[in-house]
């Protein structure tokens, strides 16, 4: 059981796994087929879903052997989610890192995992296609500006 309001009273770095993974809202964003400019580092974001994200739940269908079937599968620590550019901006793990509150909407507040999809922040509804029915130059045409950006609830 995990104890109430844990992410408030504990570092990223002290968090037990549990507490940990239900630091993750399922929103599904970060796992979006995304393409970084080797120049200047910009990442685009496209609304096509990595291989194992399943557009109904925003989870990962094999998440235990994720690493091992998805090359470019980031496991996201606490050292990783300081640094990495392309977290959207209202996720958990970011959000804590940048010693920010979690929104109202997120599930540990809201005791309900569906919350992320009324708020319109999830994946739900908007992926195009999986990575696996497309081409380089398909997955080029699908870029979109959605996911880093704060979504607002849909009506």
């Amino acid at each position: 059981m995990l104890s109430s309001k844990f992410w408030q009273k504990k570092a990223l770095e002290d968090m037990t796994p549990a507490e940990w993974e239900a630091l993750c809202d399922g929103c599904g964003r970060c796992c979006l087929v995304k393409f970084e400019d080797e120049d200047t580092g910009a990442i685009a974001y496209t609304d096509v879903g990595c291989t194992l994200l399943d557009g109904g739940t925003c989870r990962c269908r094999d998440y235990e052997n994720r690493q091992s079937k998805v090359a470019d599968c980031v496991r996201l620590t606490p050292e990783a989610v300081r640094t990495l550019k392309w977290l959207p901006p209202t996720c958990a793990y970011r959000l804590l890192a940048e010693e920010k509150e979690l929104p109202d909407w997120h599930p540990l507040n809201t005791g309900d995992p569906e919350s992320v999809h009324r708020a319109g922040i999830s994946v739900r509804g908007r992926l195009s296609a999986s990575e696996d029915n497309l081409t380089i130059e398909e997955l080029e045409a699908r870029i979109v500006r959605w996911p880093m950006k704060g979504m607002r609830r849909r009506r």
